[in-house]
Order: C-alpha cells, then sequence, then structure tokens
C-alpha cells in the first residue's frame, strides 16, 4: 500500500440559495475577501502535488476549469449527491494504490494542518477509512459521530434521523474523508439511493467498510470554525468576516 495522497474537492455545486444577489456562478466560485471559495481550499490541499487534486466540477464547469486550469477534473452532469460525486471521479482512481481523500470546495476555513492530521491518524492507524469530526456546542443539522462504549466509531446518523440522545451529542461529521483507495471502489459499488432525496451519499461508505470487517477510525481535530461550509448569503459574509480578522 502506497502512501501517496490523491484529493477529490467537491466542487459541481450550483449554490442555489446564494443565487439571490443576481450572481450566477458556481458555488466554489463566489468571492469571499476577493478569492474564490475553492481558492481558499487548494491553497490548504497545497502540501499535496495538484495533479493529485482532482476537480468534482458540475455546473457551469468551466468558470472552474478556467481559473484552476493546473487541476484536473471529473464531471458530475447531475448533482445526485456526494457519493455520485465521488463515483463521477473514480477514473482518476483506477489502478491508484494509495489514499483518497474527499472533501468539500466550499470550506474555505479548514487547515493545512488538520487535512494533515487526519492523514497521519489515518497512515498510522492503516485504517480503511478515517473520517473528520468536530466537537461543537449546537450540533444542529450535522451528522452525529456515533461512538461504542469504548470510543470506536459505530456510524454516522443524520441530524433528523437521530434518536433524542444521539441529537445531543456534539460530536458531528464534517464532510472530510480519508479513504484507501481500493475499498473506496468497493463501496462506491454498493451504494444505494434508497432515500427521500434519491441520492448517493459518501457518509453511507465508513458504515459500509465497518460491516465488511475493515478499519475506520475518526479524527477529531477539526475545529467548528473551520468546518463552516457556505450555502447562504448569510454564511458566505460569516467566512468573509473570519477571513478578514473581523470576527
Amino acid at each position: 500500500m502506497s502512501e501517496e495522497v490523491k484529493a477529490l474537492v467537491l466542487c459541481a455545486g450550483k449554490g442555489t440559495r446564494l443565487q439571490t444577489e443576481g450572481v450566477d456562478l458556481p458555488k466554489v466560485m463566489r468571492l469571499a475577501d476577493g478569492k474564490p471559495l475553492l481558492h481558499y481550499v487548494l491553497s490548504a490541499l497545497d502540501f499535496l502535488p495538484r495533479e493529485n487534486v482532482v476537480l468534482v466540477v458540475g455546473y457551469k464547469r468551466e468558470y472552474v476549469q478556467a481559473a484552476y486550469p493546473d487541476y484536473p477534473s471529473a464531471l458530475q452532469l447531475q448533482q445526485l449527491g456526494t457519493g455520485h460525486a465521488v463515483q463521477c471521479a473514480a477514473e482518476h482512481l483506477r489502478g491508484f494504490e494509495g489514499h483518497v481523500l474527499v472533501c468539500c470546495g466550499d470550506t474555505p476555513l479548514m487547515k493545512r494542518e488538520t487535512y494533515q492530521s487526519l492523514i497521519r491518524l489515518h497512515l498510522d492507524q492503516d485504517a480503511q477509512c478515517t473520517l473528520l469530526s468536530a466537537h461543537v456546542d449546537e450540533g444542529g443539522s450535522y451528522g452525529r459521530v456515533i461512538r461504542d462504549g469504548d470510543g470506536a466509531f459505530q456510524g454516522i446518523v443524520e441530524a433528523k434521523d437521530c434518536t433524542p440522545e444521539q441529537f445531543a451529542g456534539r460530536e458531528v461529521n464534517t464532510g472530510v474523508y480519508l479513504f484507501q483507495a481500493g475499498p473506496l471502489l468497493e463501496a462506491l459499488g454498493h451504494l444505494k439511493n434508497d432515500n427521500a432525496q434519491g441520492e448517493y451519499y459518501i457518509t453511507d461508505v465508513p458504515g459500509y467498510l465497518l460491516a465488511k470487517g475493515m478499519k475506520v477510525r475518526v479524527c477529531d481535530t477539526c475545529s467548528e470554525r473551520e468546518m463552516l461550509g457556505v450555502n447562504t448569503v448569510a454564511q458566505l459574509q460569516a467566512v468573509e468576516d473570519i477571513l478578514r480578522g473581523e470576527a
């Protein structure tokens, strides 16, 4: 098993709730403090060779590809969930014997050191999957990370599906994962879309691998601030205030 890492950056979304200002750009190309959201994500991933950072593009992909021509890309024509986005990039993983980092292009506050800590723990533990979590004051709509009595990973439960006890949990899924490439490709072939949205979710992969007896670990080094994603104009403003040092 190689220790080489490839990153898949999910960039295909339109960002419908950001369209209220008449700016018709892909979500990751919206500006915060004068630079696209994606700029900050790629800067945090600059410890990886650019040829190992794959942009999964979709809505108005030409804007993303023109701005970042040095990065390979995979096309997600329909946005059918995060698992589908990774499926669309599978061509870049065929024959690859290293590890695959899956992250979002709309989380500009994620730090280089946090990605690196995830990779270190994953390699040290010889895990097939390691997910990045954060401990937060209010879990809100984030999926909860469920552990057993010994602290081992049991699963991810979406907020709407939580029992009251699970909902009270404060360790949440950040949407960032590291997988061994082979197990990831296997799991992608077994994803199902039997949910209300009819979508394929990458959150189902850790549970699939665990059920197959593979090693799934959790790295809880992400801060609550870092995991902030941008889906609304208010969130965009909040992120910009932080980048400018005003919050």
